[in-house]
């Protein structure tokens, strides 16, 4: 008895044929993309983009209107758009990365990672100086502000979701008011309210004070989207087995939304990340390491780079764009970090 292997069909996989026509559409807009321009005053690299997509848009819809009918040809012109959108999304982020890469590795040198400002200026050269001070200022700041912010935000987000009292609709407007406040309200918040009458001196702490007001929304508005996406199914499941309300909560709520929180978290954090404005009012940008957050100047990679562009000069620039390197690198790191704790599973 002969027995027939027969392999599963993927009638919706691309054939060479349609790879073939794909590649000849492709190359047949690219080819029109730049006659046309040579041949009208559009000049430019917006031009090229318009332009190719137009035409390639074309002539997907018009060959799908050949060959498959009305119907295909409108999906042709739908699916085109929608890589419109995404390609437009993807090149600003593409670009400002190449940038920041190509100007930042110039001013990258090993002494930049183990020295601090407190015996060199802006404008000395490249290998006077580091950035210690800033780095080891921006994870401190970042760290004690998540401390702050992440417990006041879930609990937030729980009292709208879970106890659901009299105050949800005054706490839900406040939290999507104060979303939209930019930095330097808060800035001048704790400076008008803390510094001044209080503290009277720059610390690391008062610009952590301001970060967390920035950083609360955020991990409170998307943390209440999160917890609204757990079925009730489980909350009514714990109840029934006799559980208490907070234990359901702690037991079995949370932990099913564990990797959205962290989602929630890296929001937070890309919040703050690269605020500069309170940081200018209330941490004083020392220049020097300052283990101490709660007493004197604490420097920051965002004061760093303000200061370095500020002063002008080809060394100080060159400084500002490493620094620029170096903050998206460190976001990078905590933004994998989260994502790896996050993603565990027991």
């Amino acid at each position: 008895m002969t027995i027939i292997e027969v392999k599963p069909t993927k009638p919706w996989a691309a054939t060479p044929a349609d790879r073939f026509r794909d590649i000849v559409i492709l190359l047949g807009a690219i080819v029109a993309s730049f006659l046309f321009v040579a041949a009208t005053p559009m000049k430019g690299k917006l031009a090229y983009f318009f332009t190719f997509f137009f035409f390639y848009m074309c002539a997907t819809a018009g060959y799908k209107l050949v060959t498959r009918g009305n119907m295909a040809a409108r999906d042709a012109l739908v699916s085109s758009v929608v890589s419109i959108g995404a390609v437009a999304t993807l090149i600003p982020i593409i670009s400002i990365l190449a940038t920041v890469v190509s100007k930042g590795v110039k001013g990258l040198h090993w002494s930049l990672f183990t020295t601090d400002m407190s015996l060199a200026t802006p404008t000395d050269p490249i290998v006077a100086g580091g950035l210690l001070h800033a780095i080891t200022g921006t994870i401190t700041l970042v760290v004690l502000s998540l401390i702050i912010s992440v417990p006041i935000g879930i609990l937030t987000a729980l009292y709208m979701t879970e106890i659901k009292g009299r105050l949800i609709g005054p706490i839900r407007f406040l939290v999507q008011a104060m979303s939209g406040v930019p930095s330097i309200v808060a800035g001048l918040f704790i400076l008008s309210s803390v510094l001044y009458p209080i503290t009277k001196a720059y610390s690391g702490f008062m610009g952590v004070l301001a970060l967390s007001i920035l950083m609360i929304p955020t991990i409170a508005r998307t943390s209440e989207e999160v917890l609204n996406l757990i079925p009730n199914d489980l909350r009514e499941a714990g109840v029934a087995l006799g559980g208490t309300q907070w234990r359901t909560v702690a037991m079995i709520v949370l932990p099913a939304a564990k990797s959205g929180l962290v989602t929630a978290m890296i929001l937070g954090v890309a919040r703050i990340a690269g605020e500069t404005a309170p940081l200018l009012l209330l941490t004083g940008g020392g220049d020097r390491v300052n283990p101490n957050p709660f007493d004197g100047p604490m420097g920051s990679l965002p004061y760093y780079i303000w200061k370095s562009f500020n002063a002008g000069s080809p060394e100080a620039i060159t400084r500002a764009w490493a620094g620029l390197l170096v903050l998206v690198l460190l976001v990078l790191i905590l933004f994998t970090a989260a994502r790896m704790l996050g993603g565990k599973k027991k």
